[in-house]
């Protein structure tokens, strides 16, 4: 699995990929703060990421909601924020994960371990409702005026959504 690192204090991170490597990680890329990951997760495209909440110039959470909204992958918080407000923010911006600061060795794989398996099952479940779904559902919208828009919604072979107007 390429894990990607971001955590702006240089001795963890050494730490981490020390630890990533150990145990048989390959770690694709390393950023100092949110927004050096963001990018990085374009460039390298990891399989999953270790980020740490409080980082420079894009938090930990906003940088995994953004990579998140780009590509979905098995993110893992480390920070040493225990309070349930940033535990609840973390999970809404995606993650799959959350190791409190300080980890042990023994700590780390399978916290990715598990997001990995958790993404995994939500991806698979995501698929099976979409073959699930009907491919068609037509509904009417109402406009202020009193007018409705009979609209249709259909599922194409790739499971992407065409949705419009239908003529009467």
């Amino acid at each position: 699995m390429k894990i990607l690192i971001a955590e702006d204090e240089t001795l963890i991170r050494l730490d981490l990929r020390a630890i990533l490597e150990r145990h048989g990680f390959t770690v694709c890329a390393e950023a100092r703060d949110g927004l050096e990951a963001v990018e990085l997760a374009r460039s390298t495209q990891p399989d999953a990421a270790l980020l740490d909440v409080r980082m420079p110039n894009l938090d930990g959470i906003e940088a995994a909601r953004r990579i998140y909204a780009e590509r979905p992958l098995p993110i893992v918080m480390l920070t040493a924020f225990r309070d349930r407000a940033t535990v609840d923010k973390a999970v809404a911006a995606g993650v799959f994960g959350y190791l409190l600061k300080p980890f042990r060795e023994g700590d780390v794989a399978p916290a990715l371990y598990a997001a990995a398996a958790r993404h995994a099952e939500l991806l698979a479940a995501r698929r099976r409702l979409g073959t699930e779904q009907p491919k068609q559902i037509d509904v009417d919208l109402p406009s202020s005026s009193g007018h409705a828009w009979p609209v249709r919604i259909e599922r194409a072979e790739d499971g992407s959504l065409d949705v419009r107007v239908v003529q009467p």
